[in-house]
């Protein structure tokens, strides 16, 4: 399924939003500390979105989550509700933000130890699971088929013995939140949809240092491991050009 066309208008607000997101996230990882509370980090993002005239997507009626950003921790792989956890020196905390600006939606994501330099399985998740992204992204040379992301997401994690989470997928983004194409994080060349110059995706690659099974919990919100192995999550929205692609989501 094709997207919505968009005007050169909307593909500037989806820079901007990018850029902010871009740039909340460069603070964030400066505020993210053993000691510090989920809640802290809802409440300090909540102010800086409002601060630069964006909306939390989250919170408005196409999403209804609870709070302003997700944060999952160690076996939580995407969706954590922020609550009162206080963070502990080498949890992997994931953060998911999208925000709303001048009507146009933008989507990105991090992992990241808390309080130490990632080492050993937890460097080894963290470095795969980005590098796999950035894979994804330069296998975009202009109109992509979305298999061709997938399968390059794929090698990477697969080289890496890392469980690929094949339940969740990347997706269109941009008028919507989420909207098509879906964007596996596997696949083959020259199959699934044909993406075109001005079209906008959001590639998330999730994955884990045990199995590709995963559940939702109580909450209705977290999806974690079903081993209880750990997990991390990387994402940016990007455009695809004429003749490339443009990451939209970093500064």
């Amino acid at each position: 399924m094709s997207q919505r066309s968009k005007t050169a208008a909307e593909i500037q607000a989806m820079r901007e939003g990018g850029t902010i997101i871009a740039t909340i996230f460069e603070a964030l990882k400066q505020r993210v500390k053993v000691g510090v509370s989920e809640r802290d980090i809802d409440s300090w993002v909540d102010n800086e979105i409002k601060k630069y005239g964006a909306v939390a997507t989250y919170k408005t009626p196409e999403v209804n989550f609870p709070s302003v950003i997700c944060i999952s921790v160690n076996d939580q792989v995407v969706h954590g509700i922020p609550t009162n956890y206080r963070f502990e020196k080498g949890d992997i905390a994931s953060f998911d933000l999208v925000i709303t600006y001048k009507g146009m939606k933008t989507d990105s994501a991090f992992s990241m130890v808390v309080g130490e330099e990632p080492v050993g399985v937890k460097k080894h998740l963290l470095s795969l699971t980005e590098r796999s992204l950035y894979a994804g992204i330069d296998a975009i040379k202009g109109p992509v088929y979305t298999g061709d992301i997938g399968e390059a997401v794929e090698k990477v994690l697969s080289a890496g013995k890392l469980g690929i989470i094949r339940e969740l997928v990347g997706h269109g983004v941009g008028h919507e939140m989420h909207q098509a194409p879906e964007i596996p994080n596997w696949g083959h060349k020259g199959t699934g949809v044909l993406l075109k110059a001005g079209d906008t995706i959001a590639i998330e690659p999730m994955a884990t240092l045990g199995g590709e099974r995963i559940k939702t919990e109580e909450d209705g919100w977290t999806i974690s491991t079903r081993d209880g192995s750990l997990a991390a999550h990387f994402e940016h929205t990007v455009l695809v050009t004429e003749d490339g692609v443009e990451i939209l989501t970093r500064l």
